[in-house]
């Protein structure tokens, strides 16, 4: 069995789409795949589609969405399996499970890539990082279950694999830049902060790119547009770190010019202090 999350769920078996269409059984399936081997609890799934507002028949209407989904299951695996679907989709006291490795579940290639590519960054080989960030990035096909109904358990997963995407998005521009890389990214960076219009850390790298190109003139505008966007949006200022950079950029600072250092270091933290 292999399960998508990261886009549109998706999730097959032999080949064969078990995802349901009906909308509450699509959010168990994907509650379920976010946690291979690992039991949900009855009552993290009824919050999930039901909320505190609770019916009745919540307990029945529960196990009634679970046998839907071990029916196509059961389908899919064919007569011949080795196992049923009851061995896939299990039982425990007091929820369920998805007895299914977690390696089979897009999300959690990703976040073995995510770690594999952070400790290269930590270690200063920005080249494995760039292309361990860039590999994981590559397995998201659109935002998060973009195509489920999601209740509050979903909603905050969801949350939380949207920053871990930008994070990450920020970590791999980081390593490109170490890299010397700043002129193909103009282009990247530029579409980025118009869909991130406050986010500090994708302006500093648009910045320092266009500066490593010779265009210190956009790098500053880049800079004024977002203080007046700060400014206009929350009253603030932008960060200490951000003017220091943007004094750096004035002063033509030569650390701007320093693609890759001993001590590696994100571009918006090289001038935390």
């Amino acid at each position: 069995m292999r399960v998508k999350v990261l886009g549109p769920l998706g999730a097959d078996v032999n080949g064969v789409n078990v995802v349901p269409t009906a909308s509450k059984p699509r959010q168990i399936l994907a509650l379920l795949a976010l946690y291979p081997r690992r039991v949900v609890p009855i009552s993290t799934l009824m919050e999930e589609i039901w909320g505190v507002d609770l019916p009745a028949s919540a307990m029945t209407t529960l196990q009634t969405y679970i046998l839907q989904l071990r029916r196509r299951l059961g389908t899919a695996m064919g007569p011949d399996a080795a196992g049923s679907a009851k061995d896939v989709l299990v039982t425990r006291y007091g929820g369920y499970l998805l007895q299914i490795p977690p390696e089979q579940v897009d999300v959690h290639e990703y976040e073995r890539l995510v770690a594999g590519g952070q400790r290269a960054f930590d270690s200063g080989d920005d080249l494995a990082a760039a292309t361990l960030f860039r590999r994981a990035l590559d397995l998201w096909d659109g935002s998060a279950l973009v195509d489920v109904r999601m209740g509050c358990v979903l909603e905050i997963e969801a949350t939380r694999l949207e920053e871990s995407r930008l994070v990450t998005l920020e970590r791999r521009i980081d390593a490109e830049l170490r890299l010397g890389r700043h002129c193909e990214f103009i282009a990247e960076l530029t579409d980025l902060i118009a869909r991130h219009p406050r986010h500090e850390g994708l302006h500093s790298q648009a910045m320092v790119a266009l500066y490593r190109s010779g265009r210190q003139a956009s790098a500053l505008d880049v800079y004024q547009r977002l203080r007046a966007r700060l400014i206009e949006d929350l009253g603030v200022e932008p960060s200490p770190q951000l003017q220091r950079l943007h004094q750096a950029i004035l002063t033509v600072d030569p650390r701007l010019d320093v693609t890759a250092g001993p001590r590696p270091s994100s571009t918006f933290d090289r001038y935390a202090s």
